[in-house]
């Protein structure tokens, strides 16, 4: 049964739902937060909307480990109804016509549940955005300072728009690698801009030297690069093209592989470079080069968090970031050993969005710190003592 990739008649329904389901967290928020500044007002709800946003990147891992991102084959709704209910007889159809297939009940709700949830990150997003200009525009009229630029939240509401338009692609062009590891990398951009916001309206600064406040950001690149070449491993379906560690095949620590094909970016799922199918040793080239990148970006955040505890602003994280170090590298030995059980999986990916969502923090309190002096270790050791009482880790 075919069915039209686009059909928006239940576009308006999907918004809906979306902000009805924002309601909660918001009410949350409103009830928790009335008491406090408007600017504290605003990192608490910048906070929320990070941590929905980390849960809704997780899900999404679901619903691509479950074969699940063709549940429903059209955008942005189901078969053209807003819920799966509305499209029973269809699902039954094509679940009947393959069981195995993309298309199944349960499939279509783990879907649609994403799309739900994603709406209601939207909307949560779209009221941080007003929020954000309706402060700025009464500091504005009363003449104080504006710790956190409104042009945030708007960057932060224009890059959800387009993560939406990537979930469409998503589905339209059948799970296209390079489409669905961009929408990856979409998410996680996103929790990096929140996390951004979250520090400014709480400065912290964390005064390094320039030379580590550098590395931080080559760090960042790096594991951005990391990041994208774990996606493209996940997209491709190449995880168990290795079955062992540290080795990769039959004691092979450098088996035969097909670079050319493996990393052809503009193509269709499990086709390669020729238009024929995708050869094993494309995949074994995807994997091993995922396995090499660890390895350089493991050691490079080693040495980055040595040269870091040395500094008297450290505070916690040097330890914060070597322990998602040591979690991604248990749970990423674990997806090859285990053969790649969902649990391994999610874990590898939510190690790798807390990383970035580290880095990014930190990053920002180096930024709040430039040009300030540098304090004594005795300083900074009852300076981060007390923030450790007073802030939201």
């Amino acid at each position: 049964m075919t069915t039209a990739p686009v059909d928006l008649s239940p576009l308006w329904q999907l918004a809906g739902l979306g902000a009805l389901l924002a309601c909660a967290p918001l009410l949350w928020w409103h009830l928790r937060s009335r008491s406090a500044t408007p600017q504290e007002r605003l990192r608490a709800l910048t906070l929320l909307t990070l941590f929905l946003t980390f849960d809704l990147v997780l899900f999404g891992a679901f619903t691509r480990l479950t074969d699940s991102g063709l549940g429903c084959p059209d955008w942005p709704g189901c078969y053209g109804s807003a819920s799966p209910l509305g499209a029973r007889e269809e699902i039954h159809a094509a679940q009947s016509a393959l069981p195995s297939g993309p298309v199944t009940h349960g499939k279509a709700w783990i879907e649609m549940i994403h799309r739900y949830l994603a709406s209601s990150v939207g909307f949560l997003i779209l009221v941080l955005c007003v929020q954000s200009w309706r402060q700025w525009w009464r500091q504005r009229r009363q003449a104080e300072g504006v710790s956190v630029s409104p042009g945030w939240a708007s960057l932060t509401l224009v890059w959800v728009c387009m993560q939406g338009a990537f979930g469409k692609l998503t589905v339209t062009m059948k799970l296209f690698p390079a489409i669905v590891t961009l929408h990856l990398l979409g998410g996680l951009g996103l929790l990096v801009l929140l996390a951004w916001q979250a520090q400014g309206y709480r400065p912290q600064p964390m005064v390094v030297s320039r030379g580590l406040r550098w590395a931080g950001w080559g760090l960042l690149l790096l594991s951005v690069m990391q990041v994208s070449l774990g996606g493209w491993v996940s997209t491709n379906y190449a995880v168990l093209a290795c079955s062992e560690f540290p080795t990769c095949q039959a004691g092979q620590w450098w088996p035969s592989m097909d670079f050319a094909h493996g990393f052809t970016l503009w193509r269709e799922l499990g086709v390669g470079a020729d238009g024929g199918w995708l050869p094993f040793e494309a995949l074994t080239a995807i994997h091993m080069s995922h396995r090499l990148g660890a390895l350089v970006v493991f050691t490079a955040l080693l040495l980055f968090v040595w040269r870091l505890r040395a500094s008297p602003d450290a505070g916690h994280w040097p330890r914060r970031l070597s322990l998602v170090a040591a979690w991604q590298l248990i749970s990423g030995m674990s997806n090859v050993v285990l053969d790649w059980p969902i649990v391994a999986a999610l874990a590898h990916t939510g190690g790798a969005a807390m990383l970035l969502l580290l880095l990014g923090s930190m990053l920002a309190q180096m930024q709040q710190g430039r040009g300030l002096p540098q304090r004594s270790a005795a300083v900074a050791s009852k300076q981060t003592a007390l923030d450790s009482r007073i802030s939201i880790p």
